[in-house]
């Protein structure tokens, strides 16, 4: 297994074309937050925003409409009923989130079927939260694989691979990866990635970081980098490690580090490495 290392930011993180405009960093749509869940959603999409996702639009319950636009202005916003414009939007994303504070009722349900229903080959697809429980309940198939990511915790990664957490080695996730095809990014105080050809270790995290919500702010990091940087795995470790460091460097001096002061730092955290880059290419 791989050790991740700031090398892979400044493989992944490289200064921007003159010639860019918001299309050419990616569209997202991110998909969750019921009426009791709304939090979770605008953390992952404040996340995927400050990740330099190029537009990204979220679906979710009307009661969340006016706090999320309140608070982030930059993200357009989607009645989360089943309708024509759902459909519509759905085939702009090039990646798309679902599961943030999306809940288990029978709606939840609906929307992750017309998710997977509707995928297509060109689309990733990050399966986070409330999504992975509903998915595994159902045993539900994909139908491109190699584009989805699941990012569960320990107990959810139970229930989607059938493994206690006591029996989660190395080994054995490597076997359960390969079964259902997808990345998986296994969450917890060293979180492990495990693609289709390999596996990595991310040595970053602090306790400081161990506070609700912090899940959703990766999965918005992970959708903006796969969004709008080619090298898909790259990108997908690079938004772990970024993660981390960022919440490592604030654990100095903060007894709790805030999701959302993760996702504040990013646009300054890629800044540095983008300025990294621009060194080594003038010497």
């Amino acid at each position: 297994m791989k050790e991740l290392s700031q090398e892979i930011l400044t493989a992944v993180i490289r200064p921007r074309p003159q010639n860019a405009h918001k299309g050419t960093f990616g569209r997202s749509v991110l998909i969750g937050g019921n009426e009791q869940y709304g939090g979770a959603i605008m953390m992952s999409a404040e996340a995927c925003v400050k990740a330099g996702c190029g537009l990204t639009s979220v679906i979710t319950a009307e009661k969340n409409h006016p706090p999320l636009h309140a608070r982030l202005p930059e993200a357009m916003v989607l009645d989360w009923r089943l309708t024509q414009d759902f459909t519509c939007l759905l085939h702009t994303a090039d990646v798309i989130l679902i599961g943030p504070g999306l809940g288990l009722e029978p709606h939840s349900q609906q929307i992750l079927e017309q998710v997977l229903l509707q995928q297509k080959s060109s689309q990733w697809l990050v399966i986070d939260g409330s999504a992975i429980t509903l998915f595994a309940q159902k045993h539900y198939s994909l139908n491109y694989p190699k584009q989805v990511v699941f990012t569960p915790h320990q107990m959810e990664w139970q229930r989607l691979s059938g493994l206690e957490i006591v029996d989660q080695t190395v080994e054995n996730n490597q076997i359960c990866q390969k079964s259902l095809g997808a990345t998986i990014v296994l969450k917890s105080h060293r979180t492990e990635i495990y693609a289709s050809h390999s596996q990595y270790r991310n040595p970053l995290g602090t306790p400081a970081m161990a506070t609700g919500g912090m899940g959703d702010s990766l999965a918005g990091i992970i959708t903006g980098f796969l969004a709008q940087f080619a090298n898909k795995e790259a990108a997908l470790c690079a938004a772990v490690y970024l993660h981390s460091l960022i919440g490592e460097e604030l654990g100095k001096e903060h007894y709790v580090v805030l999701p959302t002061e993760i996702s504040k730092n990013l646009p300054q955290y890629m800044k540095q490495f983008e300025q990294s880059n621009n060194k080594a290419e003038d010497k």
